[in-house]
């Protein structure tokens, strides 16, 4: 576990808290900042992206595709930088826009440490924010405390995937009793992964399919993307992954693309944000 620098570090006292996380029942007394960000960052519009640490390859893709283009209309990103979704929607933000980290241990301490140089970018341009003063070692109760930060700091939180018992679903919790708007991502009936989040959307919770359905809490659109001229390879394989996802060996099939073709297709897809692959699986970008 790495530790920041202590001269990096600032303290926020709740008399200069933004409105939304004063108005929380429970908020904490102070709050410490650490990051290029200044205080007003937290006053921003945001939203909570957030899910299961063990997540699928979908969720992964989704979280990462969703937090990009929330953060490219302007949207600040709040996660609690964990391994699997939240750190996913951290380096979606980041790679559009801005993204907020909260901690549940020392604002001095990078947690997980495998998420140090995830915490050193975030703070190049965001914060990391804490209730806890430096020091303060990471403890299993800490986690569903800071999740009420999350939430508080948020018009809205969005669960990617979840299973019935999720930290996520405590911050889904947390936002609805505050009056907080919550969103799900659908998933497969048969994985455990989509449980919660599809416990949420039983309950109410608005289904999100693209971030224009989150964009809508907030009374924006997103940005309109540029027309990208693409050759006929490429246009054929983005149909196929509009319907489903595909190894680059079921798209040939499916296709019937030479493989070198194909390959070269897929790179042009890519390169144009049109297509993601994660773990050998190519998927249409949201």
């Amino acid at each position: 576990m790495s530790e920041a620098r202590p001269a990096e570090v600032r303290r926020l006292l709740r008399s200069d808290f933004p409105t939304l996380l004063a108005a929380i029942h429970d908020p904490p007394p102070a709050l410490f900042l650490r990051g290029a960000g200044s205080a007003d960052l937290l006053s921003t519009p945001a939203v909570a992206v957030v899910g299961a640490r063990s997540c699928s390859a979908y969720g992964r893709s989704v979280a990462r595709s969703l937090a990009r283009e929330l953060a490219a209309a302007g949207i600040v990103v709040v996660s609690g930088m964990a391994r699997g979704i939240d750190g996913e929607a951290h380096r979606g933000a980041l790679e559009a826009g801005l993204t907020c980290a909260v901690l549940g241990c020392g604002i001095d301490r990078d947690y997980p440490a495998g998420h140090a140089e995830l915490a050193r970018r975030i703070a190049e341009r965001g914060l990391l924010v804490s209730e806890y003063e430096p020091g303060v070692e990471p403890s299993p109760w800490r986690f569903p405390a800071r999740n009420r930060i999350i939430a508080g700091l948020c018009q809205a939180t969005v669960v990617v995937e979840a299973r019935e018992r999720s930290g996520a679903l405590i911050t889904a919790d947390f936002a609805l009793e505050e009056g907080r708007e919550v969103l799900a991502v659908p998933g497969e009936i048969t994985s455990a992964l989509s449980r919660g989040t599809n416990a949420l959307l039983r309950l109410g919770a608005t289904p999100v399919t693209c971030a224009d359905d989150v964009l809508e809490v907030f009374g924006l659109t997103g940005p309109q993307r540029a027309d990208v001229s693409l050759g006929p390879a490429a246009d054929a394989l983005l149909a196929r992954l509009r319907e489903s996802a595909l190894t680059a060996d079921e798209l040939v099939r499916a296709s019937g693309i030479a493989p070198g073709a194909a390959s070269a297709a897929l790179a042009e897809l890519e390169i144009a944000g049109l297509a993601t692959l994660e773990d050998g699986v190519y998927r249409a970008s949201l």
